[in-house]
């Protein structure tokens, strides 16, 4: 389906990509994935050619028609089942012209061919793609210019569905959608009959929706058959394997190199030091392969300690003016709170953010918070308040102008800016890069509860990793607001849900409310008494199993927190083992390396023993 040869690729001096070389096969289904900044929408528009490569080549089947989602959303008088229906230009034109043409010939035609491409079905098959993604019928007919900036991303992305490319091209479609739209596009893309070519940092739809990776580093792309998981395991058995061989020649290569050593100044031995200087030419040591890790986040920690309960809300109303979104909210957060709040876009989550972090007002009840409580507060809206022509250095400076340079510097290293980007301007930054440093600046003195609304939208898989290993360290409560379900599981313990004009906590863990919407249940709360009574008792069932497990889960997760590091740890120490020069300078700089390789592998071990028993009764208690 696609095949590029040798593309170089450079943008404003900076190469993105060297001599790098893909073969997509037909059919399959790729997940595109990289660090942020690396070039994977450059790929995309040199596929589409919006942009041409510097040299090499990018094929595409000559007949294979390209899909993307249109950078413009719609916006104008147009239902939505209008804009999506349009999308499929060949059923549009045939139905155009059917209305217009004389010849009984062509007129068959047509019709033929209408026939071929199943044009009678076609009204409900943009419905239930417009359904999935959260459009119920009476929003299907309403005009696009009635919808909000992310509703008409999300009509878009139904119009290429709907259009079936054979190459389907998707950039991060999930940023723009609910959970409820994710799972719904998860399914879809796992089925879609033709290639899909889709960049994505979320982990859960990587290992449902595609069956092969292409990785993009060092200005490379590689295949990988199989989910991410499989590409994880995959790459870390090769990095393992590489660079076993790579110690292995070095060792031969400082053998060899004592041979040459002692004796390439005696006569009788010349000609054999000669052959083996010739040996260690020959021998080409593979470079050293390790992650790019991302830099890690790190929030300061509360300053104030608050009594429990921190916020209380009773019958609460609010909304925006005069009118009311959300009601009767009566809920609870305590300072040690880990909620995660979930439902359909449009019923409230982002407004209840607000309602808490003081954006708005209560319109009817009551909410009580301590005086005390600071709230840092993070939405994709406020990326907008980062001063555009200023550097993160600036922005740090402002809030740290008795503090020298190297400690605002300091504080920027902390939130996980590089010392290249610190000086750039914030307009110059990549989404990512942004997002870090508003999340740095808003909890810059210590907030005792943080409100993260789709926090990862812009972060890779590694940077989404640091995020959940930051804020298990933060002892402040979380309210997080995503659709990323690793994120969700990996740092929550409660269920919030917007539904209904209210809020109120889930009886239910995430992998049972993930089932209810996939499953197509008419309701969490509906149907008669008998089946709402079950309902309610399987809630309340899998709420005490969840409290029941939630000790150990976090035992997991932090044995997993702690081996990610010791492997951090241990890396960096073979690296430098495996580094000549170091072997030029002092014994005991080598010994402490020594030691440190070794300590880090003994508690690794152990802890890897402990993750894996921790693992097994997990599995056994949720299989009993």
């Amino acid at each position: 389906m696609l095949t590029i040869n040798n593309l170089t690729y450079r943008i404003q001096g900076r190469e993105l990509f060297e001599d790098a070389a893909l073969v997509l096969p037909d059919g399959v289904k790729a997940g595109f994935v990289g660090k942020n900044g690396t070039g994977k929408t450059t790929l995309f528009h040199l596929i589409q050619q919006h942009i041409g490569p510097d040299a090499g080549s990018i094929e595409v089947n000559k007949k294979a028609r390209i899909g993307a989602v249109a950078q413009e959303a719609p916006a104008g008088s147009e239902t939505v089942l209008e804009v999506v229906l349009a999308a499929d230009k060949e059923r549009t034109a045939l139905l155009a012209e059917a209305e217009t043409a004389t010849d009984p010939h062509r007129i068959g035609d047509i019709h033929m061919r209408l026939a071929d491409i199943d044009a009678h079905s076609a009204e409900a098959r943009a419905s239930s793609i417009l359904k999935g993604l959260g459009f119920e019928h009476d929003r299907q007919n309403a005009p696009t210019r009635e919808l909000s900036g992310g509703w008409r991303m999300r009509v878009a992305l139904a119009a290429v569905l709907f259009s079936q490319p054979d190459l389907l091209l998707l950039d991060e479609p999930t940023n723009y959608l609910d959970l409820e739209g994710t799972l719904w596009l998860e399914k879809y893309l796992a089925t879609y009959p033709y290639t899909v070519f889709l960049i994505s940092h979320d982990r859960d739809l990587l290992n449902k929706a595609v069956n092969s990776i292409v990785h993009l580093e060092h200005r490379k792309l590689t295949f990988y058959k199989g989910n991410y998981d499989t590409f994880e395991a995959t790459r870390r058995m090769q990095m393992e394997l590489n660079n076993k061989t790579r110690d292995k020649t070095l060792d031969q290569i400082a053998h060899l190199q004592k041979f040459v050593d002692r004796f390439k100044a005696k006569a009788t031995k010349a000609k054999q030091a000669q052959a083996r200087v010739k040996m260690i030419e020959k021998l080409k040591p593979p470079a050293a392969m390790f992650d790019e890790h991302a830099s890690p986040f790190k929030f300061q920690q509360p300053k104030v300690e608050l009594p429990t309960p921190m916020i209380t809300l009773d019958g609460v109303s609010t909304g925006y003016g005069d009118k009311v979104i959300l009601r009767n909210i009566t809920q609870r957060m305590d300072p040690d709170a880990r909620i995660a709040l979930i439902g359909v876009n449009g019923n409230g989550k982002s407004t209840f953010a607000k309602l808490l972090a003081g954006d708005i007002p209560v319109i009817e009840g009551t909410m009580r918070i301590n005086k005390k409580l600071e709230i840092a507060h993070f939405a994709q809206h406020q990326m907008d308040k980062l001063r555009p022509e200023d550097t993160p250095l600036e922005h740090v400076t402002a809030l740290m102008p008795l503090e020298n340079e190297a400690r605002r510097r300091s504080r920027l290293a902390q939130m996980g800016l590089n010392t290249s980007r610190m000086d750039t301007k914030a307009k110059n930054l990549s989404g990512g890069e942004r997002a870090r440093l508003l999340m740095g600046l808003i909890t810059f003195s210590g907030p005792s509860m943080m409100i993260l609304d789709e926090p990862t939208n812009h972060l890779d898989i590694d940077s989404r990793d640091a995020l959940v290993h930051a804020l298990n360290d933060y002892e402040g409560a979380v309210l997080i607001i995503s659709h990323d379900r690793h994120l969700i599981e990996a740092t929550c313990d409660t269920l919030w849900i917007a539904e209904n004009g209210t809020i109120r906590e889930l009886d239910e863990d995430l992998d049972s409310y993930q089932r209810s919407i996939t499953s197509n249940k008419e309701g969490r709360n509906g149907g008669g008494n008998a089946n709402g009574g079950d309902r309610k008792q399987s809630r309340q069932e899998a709420a005490a199993r969840r409290a029941e497990l939630a000790p150990l889960k976090k035992a997991i997760t932090d044995a997993e927190t702690r081996m990610k590091r010791l492997k951090t740890e241990l890396e960096k120490v073979e690296v430098q083992l495996a580094d000549p020069k170091v072997y030029d300078g002092p014994a005991d700089k080598v010994i402490a390396l020594g030691k440190d390789k070794a300590r880090f592998g003994a508690d690794l071990e152990v802890l890897e023993e402990k993750w894996l028993e921790l693992s097994a009764e997990l599995e056994a208690a949720e299989q009993a």
